[in-house]
């Protein structure tokens, strides 16, 4: 299943600690951010569902779309 969030990931180091993050929350997923859209959109594929930790952190703003 494919989650996709509108993120206020912006910059270099808030990729780089967000990376981290799903790196440990979402090791068996699929995940990429888009910077270039003005939402810094943010694609998770995976089987299992998506944590309130992955959109409750303290690293970014995270709301899922629809």
């Amino acid at each position: 299943m494919i989650h996709v969030f509108k993120t206020s990931v912006d910059t270099k180091s808030k990729l780089e600690f967000a990376t981290a993050l799903l790196t440990e929350l979402l090791p068996h997923a699929k995940w990429n951010f888009d910077l270039e859209d003005c939402d810094n959109i943010l694609r998770i594929d995976s089987e299992k569902e998506i944590s309130e930790t992955v959109l409750q952190n303290n690293i970014f703003d995270c709301i899922e779309l629809e």
